[in-house]
């Protein structure tokens, strides 16, 4: 007779589609199926834990299973699951649409909810493309973006995407987009300051020749995340913010992934002092409980819309479940903890422990770069640390890395070459120092076949 268990991997052989997996490959190996979270970890079926070590994709704040997170679902359950945001509101989604506003980036006052970071960014470009209609400029109808850019699945966030490995196979799909480098200094032979340079000339001369044609410039602010964890350096959110400003083109900001802490500040964009005209929030915005996400606008991008119903500016845009009162609630009480424990501000302390526990690992002859900002790591390794000269695909040096990472109680999902190490803002100093030990030996065992010592 067969388990429970097997039944259940079974099934999801037979019927469950995984996002971003080789079905053929994943197909071929028993299955990881998670049954249960508390605190920082997760458990499987057989009652082994993990260290959840990206954050279930980057968006676990506080843990899993925590009691006020969980309280504040099941006492809104008892209000009201769902109640459409088209023509009506209801409680949540106002009361966390007034906090937004008062924790975002000064200017950002009108909140329009949607479900994923994706969505967020469909969003954003909407209204940055018939903000300029309405406002009778017909021509600035196209967006600028950053080579090597993620912003999601859908497919105007996949046209101002720019990783070809993603992309390519949908661009006849897709709307063409105007891409200037992201500073990559460990890949640009300039280093640091060359790799800035080349990303504001480059925006420089876009803007000086294409101003009139582009709406909008989308970035994500200060860590690049898909394209592996790569760090802008210091001053270039802020020169690009001052060139868009120059060149009467609207910022979007895509924070899904750095939002809500995870670079030392509640948003990216702040380490640098910049407002952008668009923001767009996800991930952690609820603690990482429930889909929610939002697209946050400036009052001079919202009048562009406020006019005489036979205007015809309204947003044309909506989702079923727009601003659902169980998403709301849960994110409302997950930013009552980040400010009554004080979690942002401890993000600094935590991020200089883990920099420390890994700075051992640039010795390593293949570690090539540890890159990080907060608590958002990415580590890239190389075949040759003296020539950078890359692992290729089908050494699946990073897969392997992270394969022996969950053999040690670490869960964590590369990006090519570089492993990611983005752990729940909750994470103890205790719980990081273990984490950081598993990495580190999960590095080693995948390139130098040992372990770290």
């Amino acid at each position: 007779m067969t388990t429970y268990g097997e039944r259940l991997a079974a099934m999801n052989k037979a019927h469950v589609w995984h996002p971003f997996t080789q079905m053929k490959d994943y197909n071929n190996s028993e299955p990881l199926i998670i049954e249960r979270g508390e605190g920082i970890r997760l458990f499987d079926m057989q009652g082994r834990a993990y260290y959840d070590g990206f954050s279930s994709v980057w968006l676990n704040v506080h843990g899993h299973n925590v009691p006020e997170l969980n309280e504040a679902i099941a006492d809104q359950l008892g209000r009201v699951a769902h109640s459409t945001l088209l023509g009506m509101a209801n409680i949540p989604a106002i009361e966390l649409a007034g906090k937004l506003a008062e924790i975002a980036p000064q200017g950002l006052t009108k909140v329009f909810y949607s479900d994923s970071g994706a969505t967020g960014v469909e969003i954003a470009l909407k209204m940055a493309f018939q903000y300029w209609h309405n406002r009778g400029t017909k021509g600035k109808t196209t967006f600028a973006t950053m080579n090597q850019a993620y912003h999601g699945d859908t497919i105007g966030a996949v046209s101002v995407g720019a990783i070809p490995l993603y992309h390519e196979t949908f661009r006849p799909m897709l709307f063409p987009s105007r891409v200037i480098p992201y500073p990559y200094a460990y890949r640009h032979e300039g280093g640091e300051q060359g790799a800035m340079e080349s990303t504001l000339s480059a925006l420089r001369q876009l803007l000086e020749t294409e101003a009139d044609r582009i709406a909008a410039l989308i970035v994500e602010p200060i860590v690049q995340g898909a394209s592996g964890i790569i760090v802008m350096p210091p001053g270039c959110l802020r020169e690009m913010a001052a060139l868009c400003r120059k060149h009467d083109v609207l910022l979007i900001a895509d924070e899904v992934a750095t939002g809500f802490g995870r670079t030392g500040a509640m948003f990216a964009c702040e380490l640098e002092g910049v407002a952008p005209d668009l923001m767009v929030v996800g991930k952690g915005l609820t603690g990482g409980y429930l889909p929610v996400a939002a697209t946050l606008a400036t009052d001079k991008v919202y009048e562009a819309f406020y006019a005489d119903y036979e205007e015809q500016k309204t947003f044309f845009h909506g989702h079923s479940f727009t601003g659902n009162p169980l998403g709301c609630a849960v994110a409302l009480a997950s930013l009552k903890l980040l400010e009554e424990r004080r979690m942002v501000e401890g993000v600094e302390a935590k991020a200089s422990f883990v920099a420390r526990k890994l700075a051992a690992l640039n010795d390593r002859p293949h570690v090539g770069e540890i890159r990080q900002k907060g608590l958002m790591i990415g580590i890239e390794l190389v075949r040759d640390k003296v020539s950078r000269e890359a692992y290729g695909w089908t050494e699946r040096i990073g897969v392997r890395a992270s394969l022996r990472a969950r053999e040690l109680g670490m869960l964590t999902r590369p990006l090519g070459n570089v492993i990611v190490f983005i752990p729940p803002l909750a994470s103890s100093e205790a719980e990081l120092d273990e984490m950081t030990d598993i990495l580190a030996a999960s590095i080693v065992h995948a390139t130098e076949g040992g372990t770290a010592s």
